[in-house]
Protein backbone atom coordinates (compact mmCIF):
# COMPACT_ATOMS: atom_id res chain seq x y z
CA UNK A 1 0.00 0.00 0.00
CA UNK A 2 1.39 3.38 -1.04
CA UNK A 3 0.43 6.23 1.27
CA UNK A 4 1.02 9.95 1.12
CA UNK A 5 3.86 11.05 3.35
CA UNK A 6 3.52 13.70 6.06
CA UNK A 7 5.41 16.33 4.08
CA UNK A 8 3.30 15.68 0.97
CA UNK A 9 0.02 16.15 2.80
CA UNK A 10 1.12 19.28 4.64
CA UNK A 11 2.51 20.76 1.41
CA UNK A 12 -0.81 20.10 -0.33
CA UNK A 13 -2.75 21.85 2.44
CA UNK A 14 -0.32 24.78 2.53
CA UNK A 15 -0.64 25.22 -1.22
CA UNK A 16 -4.43 25.43 -1.04
CA UNK A 17 -4.21 28.05 1.71
CA UNK A 18 -1.69 30.11 -0.29
CA UNK A 19 -3.86 30.01 -3.41
CA UNK A 20 -6.85 31.16 -1.38
CA UNK A 21 -4.99 34.08 0.20
CA UNK A 22 -3.69 35.20 -3.20
CA UNK A 23 -7.28 35.29 -4.44
CA UNK A 24 -8.16 37.79 -1.74
CA UNK A 25 -9.87 35.84 1.03
CA UNK A 26 -9.37 37.09 4.57
CA UNK A 27 -8.86 33.58 6.01
CA UNK A 28 -8.36 30.08 4.65
CA UNK A 29 -8.16 26.51 5.93
CA UNK A 30 -7.32 23.26 4.15
CA UNK A 31 -8.10 19.76 5.46
CA UNK A 32 -6.43 16.86 3.66
CA UNK A 33 -7.38 13.21 4.31
CA UNK A 34 -6.22 9.83 3.14
CA UNK A 35 -8.06 6.66 4.13
CA UNK A 36 -7.41 3.04 3.25
CA UNK A 37 -9.76 0.20 4.22
CA UNK A 38 -9.72 -3.53 3.52
CA UNK A 39 -12.80 -5.53 4.47
CA UNK A 40 -14.10 -9.07 4.34
CA UNK A 41 -17.87 -9.56 4.62
CA UNK A 42 -19.80 -12.51 6.03
CA UNK A 43 -23.38 -13.37 5.08
CA UNK A 44 -25.34 -16.43 6.21
CA UNK A 45 -22.25 -18.17 7.49
CA UNK A 46 -20.20 -17.66 4.32
CA UNK A 47 -17.44 -15.27 3.34
CA UNK A 48 -19.05 -13.37 0.49
CA UNK A 49 -16.99 -10.31 -0.35
CA UNK A 50 -13.53 -8.83 -0.06
CA UNK A 51 -13.04 -5.14 -0.83
CA UNK A 52 -10.31 -2.55 -0.68
CA UNK A 53 -11.01 1.18 -0.79
CA UNK A 54 -8.57 4.08 -0.99
CA UNK A 55 -9.94 7.59 -0.61
CA UNK A 56 -7.95 10.82 -0.76
CA UNK A 57 -9.26 14.33 -0.80
CA UNK A 58 -9.03 17.91 0.36
CA UNK A 59 -11.66 20.24 1.78
CA UNK A 60 -11.14 24.01 1.79
CA UNK A 61 -12.90 26.67 3.85
CA UNK A 62 -12.44 30.36 3.08
CA UNK A 63 -13.80 33.51 4.70
CA UNK A 64 -14.84 36.74 3.00
CA UNK A 65 -16.44 39.51 5.07
CA UNK A 66 -17.25 36.99 7.83
CA UNK A 67 -19.04 34.71 5.35
CA UNK A 68 -17.70 31.15 5.15
CA UNK A 69 -17.54 29.10 1.96
CA UNK A 70 -16.57 25.45 1.57
CA UNK A 71 -15.66 23.13 -1.29
CA UNK A 72 -13.87 19.81 -1.68
CA UNK A 73 -12.35 17.47 -4.23
CA UNK A 74 -10.89 13.97 -4.35
CA UNK A 75 -8.36 15.03 -6.99
CA UNK A 76 -5.26 15.86 -5.01
CA UNK A 77 -2.46 15.54 -7.55
CA UNK A 78 -3.65 18.20 -10.00
CA UNK A 79 -2.81 21.90 -9.35
CA UNK A 80 -5.78 22.92 -11.48
CA UNK A 81 -8.14 20.94 -9.22
CA UNK A 82 -6.77 22.67 -6.13
CA UNK A 83 -7.30 26.08 -7.67
CA UNK A 84 -10.79 25.04 -8.75
CA UNK A 85 -11.96 24.13 -5.25
CA UNK A 86 -10.55 27.39 -3.89
CA UNK A 87 -12.57 29.26 -6.52
CA UNK A 88 -15.68 27.26 -5.67
CA UNK A 89 -15.23 27.87 -1.94
CA UNK A 90 -14.75 31.58 -2.64
CA UNK A 91 -17.93 31.67 -4.73
CA UNK A 92 -19.82 29.95 -1.92
CA UNK A 93 -18.56 32.50 0.60
CA UNK A 94 -19.57 35.44 -1.61
CA UNK A 95 -23.04 33.92 -1.99
CA UNK A 96 -23.45 33.45 1.78
CA UNK A 97 -24.56 35.87 4.46
CA UNK A 98 -22.02 37.29 6.88
CA UNK A 99 -21.98 35.62 10.28
CA UNK A 100 -21.76 38.24 13.03
CA UNK A 101 -20.52 35.55 15.41
CA UNK A 102 -17.57 34.56 13.24
CA UNK A 103 -14.31 35.33 15.02
CA UNK A 104 -11.75 33.52 12.92
CA UNK A 105 -10.26 30.08 12.48
CA UNK A 106 -8.44 28.34 15.29
CA UNK A 107 -4.97 29.55 16.16
CA UNK A 108 -1.85 27.43 16.47
CA UNK A 109 -1.70 25.17 19.52
CA UNK A 110 0.95 22.73 20.69
CA UNK A 111 0.31 18.99 20.37
CA UNK A 112 1.42 16.15 22.60
CA UNK A 113 4.64 14.60 21.37
CA UNK A 114 3.44 10.98 21.43
CA UNK A 115 0.03 9.30 21.30
CA UNK A 116 -0.13 5.92 23.00
CA UNK A 117 -1.40 3.02 20.94
CA UNK A 118 -2.96 4.72 17.92
CA UNK A 119 -0.68 3.46 15.14
CA UNK A 120 0.53 -0.07 14.46
CA UNK A 121 2.54 -0.70 11.30
CA UNK A 122 1.60 -4.40 11.47
CA UNK A 123 -1.95 -3.49 10.46
CA UNK A 124 -0.59 -2.04 7.20
CA UNK A 125 0.90 -5.44 6.43
CA UNK A 126 -2.34 -7.42 6.86
CA UNK A 127 -3.53 -8.83 3.55
CA UNK A 128 -6.83 -10.19 2.32
CA UNK A 129 -5.83 -13.77 3.08
CA UNK A 130 -5.30 -12.98 6.76
CA UNK A 131 -8.60 -11.11 6.98
CA UNK A 132 -10.40 -14.08 5.42
CA UNK A 133 -8.66 -16.45 7.83
CA UNK A 134 -9.83 -14.36 10.81
CA UNK A 135 -13.35 -14.27 9.35
CA UNK A 136 -13.49 -18.04 8.99
CA UNK A 137 -12.04 -18.47 12.49
CA UNK A 138 -14.83 -16.29 13.85
CA UNK A 139 -17.49 -18.31 12.00
CA UNK A 140 -16.06 -21.64 13.16
CA UNK A 141 -15.81 -20.44 16.76
CA UNK A 142 -19.49 -19.49 16.73
CA UNK A 143 -20.98 -22.64 15.20
CA UNK A 144 -18.88 -24.90 17.45
CA UNK A 145 -20.66 -23.50 20.52
CA UNK A 146 -24.02 -25.10 19.68
CA UNK A 147 -25.66 -26.83 16.73
CA UNK A 148 -28.55 -24.37 16.88
CA UNK A 149 -26.35 -21.33 16.15
CA UNK A 150 -26.75 -19.63 12.78
CA UNK A 151 -24.29 -16.97 11.64
CA UNK A 152 -26.27 -14.11 10.12
CA UNK A 153 -23.64 -11.58 9.13
CA UNK A 154 -20.38 -9.97 10.12
CA UNK A 155 -16.92 -9.24 8.90
CA UNK A 156 -13.31 -8.30 9.55
CA UNK A 157 -11.68 -5.08 8.45
CA UNK A 158 -8.46 -3.16 8.76
CA UNK A 159 -7.83 0.49 8.06
CA UNK A 160 -5.31 3.29 7.92
CA UNK A 161 -6.04 7.00 8.00
CA UNK A 162 -4.00 10.18 7.94
CA UNK A 163 -4.95 13.84 8.06
CA UNK A 164 -3.23 17.19 7.65
CA UNK A 165 -4.79 20.53 8.54
CA UNK A 166 -3.35 23.96 7.78
CA UNK A 167 -4.89 27.40 8.15
CA UNK A 168 -3.91 31.03 7.73
CA UNK A 169 -3.82 31.54 11.51
CA UNK A 170 -0.78 29.33 12.01
CA UNK A 171 -2.29 25.88 12.48
CA UNK A 172 -0.22 23.14 10.86
CA UNK A 173 -0.73 19.56 11.95
CA UNK A 174 -0.40 15.99 10.73
CA UNK A 175 -1.61 12.77 12.33
CA UNK A 176 -2.08 9.16 11.29
CA UNK A 177 -3.62 6.08 12.82
CA UNK A 178 -4.67 2.49 12.28
CA UNK A 179 -7.63 0.38 13.29
CA UNK A 180 -8.72 -3.24 12.98
CA UNK A 181 -12.06 -4.74 13.92
CA UNK A 182 -14.15 -7.87 13.66
CA UNK A 183 -17.84 -8.39 14.30
CA UNK A 184 -20.40 -11.15 14.14
CA UNK A 185 -24.18 -11.30 14.37
CA UNK A 186 -25.77 -14.65 15.19
CA UNK A 187 -29.11 -16.14 16.06
CA UNK A 188 -30.19 -19.52 17.37
CA UNK A 189 -33.04 -21.67 16.11
CA UNK A 190 -34.61 -24.68 17.77
CA UNK A 191 -37.78 -25.91 16.11
CA UNK A 192 -40.11 -22.95 15.85
CA UNK A 193 -38.16 -20.91 18.37
CA UNK A 194 -35.85 -18.26 16.91
CA UNK A 195 -33.84 -15.77 18.94
CA UNK A 196 -33.32 -12.13 18.14
CA UNK A 197 -30.04 -11.35 16.41
CA UNK A 198 -27.19 -11.14 18.91
CA UNK A 199 -24.07 -9.14 18.12
CA UNK A 200 -20.51 -8.96 19.39
CA UNK A 201 -17.38 -7.24 18.15
CA UNK A 202 -13.79 -6.36 18.93
CA UNK A 203 -11.94 -3.27 17.69
CA UNK A 204 -8.48 -1.90 18.38
CA UNK A 205 -5.88 0.53 17.13
CA UNK A 206 -3.27 -2.24 17.17
CA UNK A 207 -3.21 -5.94 16.26
CA UNK A 208 -4.92 -7.19 19.40
CA UNK A 209 -8.43 -8.25 18.35
CA UNK A 210 -9.70 -11.73 19.20
CA UNK A 211 -12.00 -13.22 16.52
CA UNK A 212 -12.35 -16.47 18.49
CA UNK A 213 -13.78 -14.61 21.48
CA UNK A 214 -16.12 -12.59 19.24
CA UNK A 215 -17.50 -15.72 17.59
CA UNK A 216 -17.95 -17.55 20.88
CA UNK A 217 -19.59 -14.63 22.67
CA UNK A 218 -22.02 -13.89 19.84
CA UNK A 219 -23.03 -17.56 19.82
CA UNK A 220 -23.37 -17.80 23.60
CA UNK A 221 -25.64 -14.76 23.65
CA UNK A 222 -27.90 -16.37 21.05
CA UNK A 223 -28.05 -19.75 22.75
CA UNK A 224 -28.75 -18.25 26.18
CA UNK A 225 -31.70 -16.26 24.79
CA UNK A 226 -33.29 -19.21 22.97
CA UNK A 227 -35.85 -20.16 25.63
CA UNK A 228 -37.68 -17.06 26.82
CA UNK A 229 -40.42 -16.07 29.24
CA UNK A 230 -42.50 -12.94 29.66
CA UNK A 231 -41.87 -10.44 32.43
CA UNK A 232 -44.45 -8.28 34.12
CA UNK A 233 -44.92 -4.56 33.66
CA UNK A 234 -43.34 -2.78 36.63
CA UNK A 235 -40.78 -0.27 37.82
CA UNK A 236 -37.60 -2.21 38.45
CA UNK A 237 -33.79 -2.29 38.54
CA UNK A 238 -31.77 -2.54 35.34
CA UNK A 239 -28.22 -3.66 34.67
CA UNK A 240 -27.19 -1.88 31.47
CA UNK A 241 -24.32 -3.03 29.25
CA UNK A 242 -22.16 -0.73 27.17
CA UNK A 243 -24.28 -1.40 24.07
CA UNK A 244 -27.45 -0.25 25.83
CA UNK A 245 -25.69 2.78 27.32
CA UNK A 246 -24.23 3.85 23.98
CA UNK A 247 -27.69 3.71 22.40
CA UNK A 248 -29.32 5.74 25.17
CA UNK A 249 -26.60 8.30 25.78
CA UNK A 250 -25.62 8.81 22.16
CA UNK A 251 -28.94 10.45 21.37
CA UNK A 252 -29.43 12.36 24.62
CA UNK A 253 -26.58 13.05 27.05
CA UNK A 254 -24.01 13.52 24.28
CA UNK A 255 -26.13 16.31 22.78
CA UNK A 256 -26.82 17.87 26.16
CA UNK A 257 -23.15 18.58 26.83
CA UNK A 258 -22.37 20.05 23.40
CA UNK A 259 -21.97 23.82 23.43
CA UNK A 260 -24.01 24.40 20.28
CA UNK A 261 -27.02 22.65 21.85
CA UNK A 262 -26.58 24.77 24.98
CA UNK A 263 -26.29 28.00 23.00
CA UNK A 264 -29.46 27.18 21.04
CA UNK A 265 -31.34 26.52 24.28
CA UNK A 266 -31.76 22.84 23.37
CA UNK A 267 -29.91 21.36 26.33
CA UNK A 268 -31.50 20.65 29.71
CA UNK A 269 -28.11 21.49 31.22
CA UNK A 270 -28.10 25.12 30.08
CA UNK A 271 -27.16 27.41 32.99
CA UNK A 272 -26.44 24.46 35.29
CA UNK A 273 -22.64 24.39 35.49
CA UNK A 274 -21.77 23.62 39.12
CA UNK A 275 -25.08 21.88 39.82
CA UNK A 276 -25.66 18.21 40.52
CA UNK A 277 -27.35 16.85 37.38
CA UNK A 278 -26.85 13.07 37.65
CA UNK A 279 -26.02 10.47 40.31
CA UNK A 280 -22.99 11.16 42.50
CA UNK A 281 -21.76 7.72 41.39
CA UNK A 282 -20.98 9.09 37.93
CA UNK A 283 -17.78 10.85 36.93
CA UNK A 284 -17.40 11.41 33.19
CA UNK A 285 -14.62 12.74 30.96
CA UNK A 286 -14.43 13.37 27.25
CA UNK A 287 -10.88 12.24 26.56
CA UNK A 288 -9.50 12.85 23.09
CA UNK A 289 -6.07 11.60 24.22
CA UNK A 290 -7.22 8.33 25.83
CA UNK A 291 -4.54 5.65 25.34
CA UNK A 292 -5.53 3.21 22.56
CA UNK A 293 -8.89 5.00 22.21
CA UNK A 294 -10.78 4.45 18.97
CA UNK A 295 -11.29 8.22 18.61
CA UNK A 296 -7.92 9.35 19.97
CA UNK A 297 -6.07 11.89 17.81
CA UNK A 298 -3.44 14.60 18.17
CA UNK A 299 -5.88 17.31 17.10
CA UNK A 300 -9.51 17.82 16.15
CA UNK A 301 -11.12 18.73 12.84
CA UNK A 302 -9.85 22.32 13.07
CA UNK A 303 -6.31 21.53 14.18
CA UNK A 304 -6.93 22.26 17.87
CA UNK A 305 -5.12 19.94 20.26
CA UNK A 306 -7.27 17.15 21.65
CA UNK A 307 -7.57 17.15 25.42
CA UNK A 308 -9.13 15.44 28.41
CA UNK A 309 -12.16 17.43 29.59
CA UNK A 310 -13.96 16.76 32.86
CA UNK A 311 -17.69 16.81 32.07
CA UNK A 312 -19.29 15.53 35.29
CA UNK A 313 -17.54 15.10 38.64
CA UNK A 314 -19.41 12.90 41.12
CA UNK A 315 -22.69 13.99 39.62
CA UNK A 316 -21.85 17.70 39.32
CA UNK A 317 -21.78 19.30 35.85
CA UNK A 318 -18.37 20.89 35.29
CA UNK A 319 -17.94 21.64 31.58
CA UNK A 320 -19.43 21.51 28.11
CA UNK A 321 -17.48 20.55 25.01
CA UNK A 322 -16.66 23.18 22.37
CA UNK A 323 -15.35 23.61 18.89
CA UNK A 324 -13.57 26.82 17.88
CA UNK A 325 -16.73 28.65 16.73
CA UNK A 326 -18.87 28.00 19.80
CA UNK A 327 -15.96 28.65 22.18
CA UNK A 328 -15.23 32.07 20.71
CA UNK A 329 -18.91 33.02 20.96
CA UNK A 330 -18.49 32.76 24.74
CA UNK A 331 -14.97 34.11 24.95
CA UNK A 332 -13.62 30.65 25.72
CA UNK A 333 -11.07 28.26 24.23
CA UNK A 334 -12.06 25.21 22.20
CA UNK A 335 -11.92 21.89 24.06
CA UNK A 336 -10.70 20.20 20.87
CA UNK A 337 -14.07 18.67 20.01
CA UNK A 338 -14.49 19.72 16.38
CA UNK A 339 -15.50 16.60 14.47
CA UNK A 340 -15.36 16.04 10.71
CA UNK A 341 -16.50 13.23 8.43
CA UNK A 342 -13.31 13.50 6.43
CA UNK A 343 -12.62 16.07 3.74
CA UNK A 344 -16.27 16.01 2.63
CA UNK A 345 -17.61 18.01 5.56
CA UNK A 346 -17.17 21.13 7.63
CA UNK A 347 -16.58 20.80 11.39
CA UNK A 348 -19.29 20.24 13.98
CA UNK A 349 -19.06 19.41 17.68
CA UNK A 350 -18.64 15.76 18.57
CA UNK A 351 -17.56 13.59 21.48
CA UNK A 352 -14.26 11.70 21.30
CA UNK A 353 -13.78 8.96 23.90
CA UNK A 354 -16.67 9.61 26.31
CA UNK A 355 -15.39 7.93 29.46
CA UNK A 356 -17.63 6.92 32.35
CA UNK A 357 -15.16 6.18 35.11
CA UNK A 358 -15.27 2.63 36.51
CA UNK A 359 -15.66 1.54 40.12
CA UNK A 360 -14.89 -1.71 41.91
CA UNK A 361 -17.62 -4.23 41.08
CA UNK A 362 -17.13 -6.96 38.46
CA UNK A 363 -19.97 -8.03 36.17
CA UNK A 364 -20.69 -11.02 38.42
CA UNK A 365 -20.67 -8.77 41.49
CA UNK A 366 -23.21 -6.45 39.87
CA UNK A 367 -25.56 -9.34 39.13
CA UNK A 368 -25.18 -10.72 42.66
CA UNK A 369 -26.17 -7.35 44.15
CA UNK A 370 -29.54 -7.29 42.34
CA UNK A 371 -32.45 -9.01 44.07
CA UNK A 372 -34.94 -8.39 41.30
CA UNK A 373 -34.20 -6.81 37.92
CA UNK A 374 -33.20 -7.21 34.29
CA UNK A 375 -29.91 -7.42 32.42
CA UNK A 376 -30.32 -5.31 29.26
CA UNK A 377 -27.89 -6.02 26.45
CA UNK A 378 -29.08 -4.11 23.37
CA UNK A 379 -31.77 -1.55 22.61
CA UNK A 380 -33.79 -0.78 19.50
CA UNK A 381 -35.34 2.60 18.75
CA UNK A 382 -33.08 4.80 20.87
CA UNK A 383 -32.58 7.10 17.87
CA UNK A 384 -36.15 8.32 18.39
CA UNK A 385 -35.33 9.61 21.89
CA UNK A 386 -35.98 13.31 22.46
CA UNK A 387 -32.54 14.94 22.82
CA UNK A 388 -33.96 17.99 24.57
CA UNK A 389 -36.39 16.45 27.07
CA UNK A 390 -34.59 13.11 27.35
CA UNK A 391 -37.78 11.09 26.92
CA UNK A 392 -37.27 7.61 25.47
CA UNK A 393 -39.26 4.51 24.62
CA UNK A 394 -37.22 1.57 23.37
CA UNK A 395 -37.35 -2.17 22.79
CA UNK A 396 -34.84 -4.23 24.78
CA UNK A 397 -33.52 -7.45 23.27
CA UNK A 398 -31.98 -9.72 24.40
CA UNK A 399 -32.88 -9.43 28.08
CA UNK A 400 -32.28 -11.69 31.06
CA UNK A 401 -34.23 -11.79 34.30
CA UNK A 402 -32.19 -11.39 37.49
CA UNK A 403 -33.59 -12.92 40.68
CA UNK A 404 -31.78 -13.09 44.02
CA UNK A 405 -28.44 -12.38 42.40
CA UNK A 406 -28.72 -14.92 39.58
CA UNK A 407 -29.65 -14.88 35.90
CA UNK A 408 -32.73 -17.11 35.89
CA UNK A 409 -34.15 -16.88 32.37
CA UNK A 410 -34.16 -14.93 29.13
CA UNK A 411 -37.07 -12.56 28.60
CA UNK A 412 -38.95 -11.39 25.51
CA UNK A 413 -41.26 -8.56 24.46
CA UNK A 414 -39.65 -6.06 26.83
CA UNK A 415 -39.90 -2.29 26.41
CA UNK A 416 -38.33 0.46 28.48
CA UNK A 417 -39.76 3.93 28.87
CA UNK A 418 -38.67 6.97 30.81
CA UNK A 419 -36.38 9.96 30.85
CA UNK A 420 -32.64 9.52 30.41
CA UNK A 421 -31.79 12.39 32.75
CA UNK A 422 -33.97 10.87 35.49
CA UNK A 423 -32.39 7.49 34.78
CA UNK A 424 -28.91 8.93 35.25
CA UNK A 425 -29.92 10.31 38.63
CA UNK A 426 -30.77 6.76 39.71
CA UNK A 427 -27.42 5.11 38.92
CA UNK A 428 -26.62 3.12 42.06
CA UNK A 429 -23.60 0.97 41.18
CA UNK A 430 -20.89 1.34 38.54
CA UNK A 431 -18.89 -1.71 37.50
CA UNK A 432 -15.24 -2.20 36.60
CA UNK A 433 -15.66 -4.09 33.31
CA UNK A 434 -15.16 -1.11 31.01
CA UNK A 435 -14.81 -1.37 27.26
CA UNK A 436 -15.25 0.95 24.29
CA UNK A 437 -18.41 0.80 22.18
CA UNK A 438 -18.53 3.57 19.60
CA UNK A 439 -17.41 6.76 21.31
CA UNK A 440 -18.42 5.47 24.76
CA UNK A 441 -15.93 3.92 27.17
CA UNK A 442 -17.85 2.56 30.13
CA UNK A 443 -18.49 -0.39 32.45
CA UNK A 444 -21.89 -1.92 33.14
CA UNK A 445 -24.05 0.19 35.46
CA UNK A 446 -26.98 -0.56 37.76
CA UNK A 447 -29.96 1.79 37.56
CA UNK A 448 -33.03 1.75 39.81
CA UNK A 449 -36.65 2.80 39.24
CA UNK A 450 -36.95 2.31 35.48
CA UNK A 451 -40.33 1.57 33.92
CA UNK A 452 -40.42 -1.80 32.17
CA UNK A 453 -43.35 -2.76 29.98
CA UNK A 454 -43.86 -6.52 29.69
CA UNK A 455 -46.94 -8.72 29.59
Amino acid sequence: MVVLEKNEMIALAEKAVRVAIVKGVSEAEAYVCEDYASDVSIELGQITKNSQVIDRGIGVRVVVNKAVGFAYTNIVNDPVAIEDIVVRALSAAKASKSDVNWQGFAHKTSYVSVLEGTFDSKILEIGSDELMYMSQTMIDSAVQIDKNVIVAEGGVGSGYGSVAVVNSSGVCGFDRGTVIECSLATLAKDGNRVTPVCFEFDAARNCSIDPVWVGQEAAKLSVSSLKTKLVETKTTTLLLTQFALQDLLGHTLFNAIMADSVQRGQSPFKGRIGEKVVSENLTIYDDGLYPYGINTQLFDGEGVSRQKTLIIDKGVLKNFIYDNYTAKKEGKVSTGNASRAGYLSTPCIGTTNFHIMPDASSADDLIRQIDDGLLIYYLQGAHSSNPVSGEFSVVASPVWKIKNGDLVFAARDVMLAGNIFDLLKNVKIVGNNERQVGSLIAPWIVVENVRVIGK
